[in-house]
């Protein structure tokens, strides 16, 4: 099974690598990790490197690294001597595992799940024990830590309807992966039950809940809400539309409500994250096409263009999405109008946030279920409905204040995930003692 993993990733190269190679010298992406991806990574990381447990801890790219980074926290904890690093896939998530995971003691980008780049990327890290943040199952390094007596365990696991229709189809296989697996945490019993549908031992399997809720709880502060005020040229408790994590085909519909919404109250500004940060351009010009040509990007505003009270503002840098929550009298999180499965809707909660969202919440259905509980979060089908949803809301702000606050209290209230996964690490690095 294994040989024909990889040969199919042999020829999936075939095609990738020259993608990859393009993107990188037209646009500029990739350039930092595409090296130490096939294992050319600077010797001065594995410098730095010294401590003991050796812990390995993978968060794929933004999402994750949330997650991964309380649980680090908590295992600097207990373990305030340990050497701690933390791979992303992505170079966004590598920004953002710097700026929040700061308890880890490197960060590198994690290599192709190719036998000699995963052979030579373990032989510089010599870990412990391997830590997969959600479910990233990368068949080649699993099997090369088993093989290596290096422990295994997956934390904040998770696997959304979609994933799972594909892993059954081919649990022949996941079966014998997951079984080289240690341990593995999940966020809700039905990720449990899926987990084992694959063919994984129930004593593995611990419902631990989510560890972002540790994270985000903890980053709240006003302080911050203030900074990004200030970079915005926003006067503190002014009228803000954020639409989160946006997605090719949301701008439009966005931009038809905050019109709408302007004839109502002609205060209101718009801010809008794209979920991915290289869209701005295209983004900007949907922008000033549909008439809104005081707009400026995030970018513009950090070289130092003169400012002047612009209504729309597009984010275009990684970052700043977090803080940006902080200004939203109410918020749309993307991902959901189109069939994308969501994005992140805790970020906004933790706030205390009323979000809006469209029907597409696959990927998170349990944080939907529990902000819908306290009435944080409001499902629309279309443009006039979210409209109609927050014109509603404003005509009661202390129906508002009150719904968001009840959201904030059901993340706080969930607390505790990170802790409880550092634990169960703690405990198989015993086993290896």
């Amino acid at each position: 099974m294994y040989v024909v993993y990889n040969i199919l990733l042999f020829v999936s190269a075939l095609f990738l690598i020259p993608y990859y190679l393009l993107k990188m010298i037209f646009t500029g992406k990739y350039r930092k990790s595409l090296g130490p991806k096939f294992g050319f990574i600077h010797p001065e990381v594995f410098r730095g490197m010294k401590g003991s447990p050796r812990i390995w801890m993978h968060a794929v790219s933004v999402g994750e690294v949330t997650a991964a980074a309380p649980i680090i926290s908590s295992l600097r904890e207990k373990f305030p001597s340990a050497c701690i690093l933390l791979s992303t896939s992505t170079e966004t998530g590598q920004v953002m595992a710097r700026s929040i995971a700061t308890a880890a003691t490197s960060y590198i980008y994690y290599p192709l799940d190719i036998p000699f780049v995963v052979r030579k990327v373990m032989g510089l890290v010599k870990p412990d024990i391997f830590v997969a943040v959600e479910t990233e199952l990368w068949p080649n390094l699993i099997r090369i830590c088993k093989d290596a007596g290096v422990k295994v365990v997956m934390v904040n696991g998770r696997i959304s309807p979609r994933s799972f229709k594909n892993y059954f189809k081919t649990r022949f296989f996941w079966k014998k992966v997951l079984n080289c697996v240690d341990a593995i945490g999940v966020i809700s019993a039905i990720d449990a039950d899926r987990i084992k549908a694959l063919g994984v031992s129930s004593s593995k399997v611990h419902v631990f809940g989510n560890s972002k809720y540790d994270g985000l709880a903890a980053r709240v502060e006003p302080e911050l809400a203030d900074e990004i005020a200030r970079m915005l040229n926003m006067v503190p408790g002014s009228r803000v539309f954020v639409a989160g994590s946006t997605h090719e085909g949301e701008e439009e519909g966005i931009l038809n409500v905050y019109r709408k919404l302007l004839e109502v109250y002609p205060d209101f500004k718009l801010i809008i994250i794209p979920r991915h940060i290289e869209r701005g351009e295209q983004v900007l010009s949907l922008v000033k096409d549909a008439g809104f040509a005081d707009c400026i990007t995030m970018t513009e505003i950090k070289k130092g263009r003169n400012r002047l009270n612009e209504r729309v503002v597009i984010i275009d840098v990684i970052g700043e999405l977090f803080k940006v929550y902080g200004l939203a009298t109410v918020v749309f999180c993307g991902g959901s109008l189109v069939p994308r499965g969501g994005q992140n809707i805790l970020e906004p909660a933790a706030w205390g946030k009323v979000i809006f969202y469209g029907p597409s919440m696959e990927d998170f259905g349990d944080e939907k279920a529990l902000l819908e509980e306290a009435g944080a979060g409001i499902t629309v089908r279309d443009g006039n409905e979210l409209l109609e949803g927050i014109l509603t809301l404003l005509t009661d702000p202390e129906t508002l204040l009150r719904k968001g606050e009840e959201g904030r209290k059901k993340v706080v209230s969930n607390m505790g995930a990170a802790r409880r996964y550092a634990e169960m690490i703690g405990e198989r690095l015993r086993q290896n003692s």
